[in-house]
């Protein structure tokens, strides 16, 4: 059963014990500072463990996927709600009586926990293909369990991989952060895959083919990671075209997801897209009249305006990085383009953010921290909720960004110093 999401007090209070711990760690010594964040990471990503799903619904259509996966048949192919899948069904999915909380109906008679039971499945190909192993993997009636076990790893392995790269003050950022264990762990959102092979990319391979081989896999795990994409192409505008940065990284992509769907598509041709296309438009992306979508710009600008000026500031925000991006640090980009993406669509659910976490984590840029608990308020007060306490902290998220963006930004007498003494005319 889901018990229901935490109150908006709760939320705030675990991250303001967030802001605090990160702030006294500023005092620890980098050589103890790893076992407490490492240790630390390890047990408050397990307390998502201790129970069921508390505010999502989206790990028992992972479940079921992998069900009807098992049984030969392509998820995309029917709703759970199809009485062809009848025999699929068990009374965890399909409980008998329908007077619990969080239940769904079906068309005619019966109930599901399984959100939207009346639609195909959303999720991408790789995501499909980890939901068939944790099937495989489990052991008969472990329901959640291994799902939310699945999510720990990887978690965990995140955490490794970014103290690793960034080194234990940064890598807190995940560790301690309450969306770890509420998202990844105790609602197993599959997210958590897509951002573990964004970490491995940024950080345990080198440029190149792997690291397009691992983002590509990463977007046929959830679309989201498509901003981390630019990021890996940071720079490569600087001087005409990096063609070869682009193939490099581009092309490999491009091929694991292709090479992903395609067993899908031969088996359930254009019904691959799933539930996306009504999903966008549930969410009302496809327009700005309703519900609490490009928030931030419109407390500035007509509603009507919203979703054309955010696309035009999500390109321009992409140019701006392939353009002038630190090839060095691609995470940088990455940081830049999915927290930009967030702010100026401002999404009601609190997973979408754990991208921007881990990237946190990687660029030390804590001011985007305020993204991800942006997301966690408009999820607690209510994802579609028109008056949602989300947009003014979208509103601040996006404030604290641009102040910190000011205060970094280079002085005109800073940019000459800088200037090689040859380059610098009399």
């Amino acid at each position: 059963m889901v018990a229901g999401p935490p109150g908006l007090g709760w939320t705030l209070a675990a991250w303001a014990l967030f802001a605090a711990a990160l702030w006294l760690a500023r005092r620890v010594p980098e050589r103890r500072l790893g076992a407490l964040v490492v240790a630390g990471g390890i047990t408050l990503a397990a307390t998502g463990l201790a129970a069921p799903p508390s505010s999502s619904t989206d790990s028992f259509r992972y479940a079921w996927d992998g069900r009807v996966q098992a049984a030969g048949i392509s998820p995309y192919d029917h709703p759970p709600s199809d009485p062809e899948l009848v025999r699929l069904r068990d009374d965890w999915l399909f409980p008998p009586r329908c007077d619990a909380p969080r239940l769904w109906p079906l068309p005619g008679d019966g109930c599901t926990r399984i959100n939207r039971p009346a639609e195909p499945t959303i999720y991408p190909p790789v995501a499909q293909g980890y939901f068939l192993l944790i099937h495989w993997l489990s052991p008969e009636g472990s329901r959640h369990k291994a799902l939310q076990l699945g999510g720990w790893v990887m978690a965990v392995l995140a955490l490794v991989a970014l103290c690793r790269l960034a080194g234990a003050r940064r890598a807190a950022c995940w560790a301690w952060c309450p969306a770890v264990p509420i998202e990844a762990v105790n609602n197993a959102h599959v997210d958590m895959l897509g951002v573990l092979l964004v970490v491995l990319a940024f950080g345990a391979v080198s440029a190149g083919r792997a690291r397009g081989t691992l983002l590509g896999a990463a977007v046929a795990a959830k679309l989201l990671p498509a901003t981390a994409l630019p990021g890996a192409l940071s720079g490569v505008l600087a001087n005409g075209v990096a063609w070869r940065r682009v193939l490099v990284t581009v092309v490999p992509a491009a091929l694991v997801v292709a090479l992903s769907y395609l067993p899908y598509v031969l088996a359930s041709g254009t019904a691959v897209l799933g539930y996306l296309p009504g999903y966008l438009k549930e969410e009302r992306y496809d327009g700005a009249g309703h519900g609490n979508r490009y928030a931030v710009l419109r407390l500035l600008l007509p509603d009507s305006w919203a979703p054309y000026v955010a696309i035009a500031l999500m390109g321009l925000v992409v140019l701006l990085v392939l353009r002038y991006g630190d090839a060095d640090r691609p995470w940088r980009g990455a940081l830049l383009v999915s927290g930009s993406l967030l702010l100026l669509f401002t999404p009601g659910y609190s997973w979408y953010a754990l991208l921007v976490v881990a990237l946190v984590a990687m660029d030390g840029r804590g001011e985007w921290l305020g993204v991800a608990l942006a997301g966690a308020v408009a999820y607690t007060a209510g994802p579609a909720d028109p008056d949602s306490l989300g947009t003014p902290f979208y509103a601040a998220a996006a404030l604290a960004v641009l102040i910190c963006w000011a205060v970094r930004r280079p002085r005109p007498a800073q940019a000459r110093r800088r200037l090689p003494s040859a380059s610098r005319k009399d």
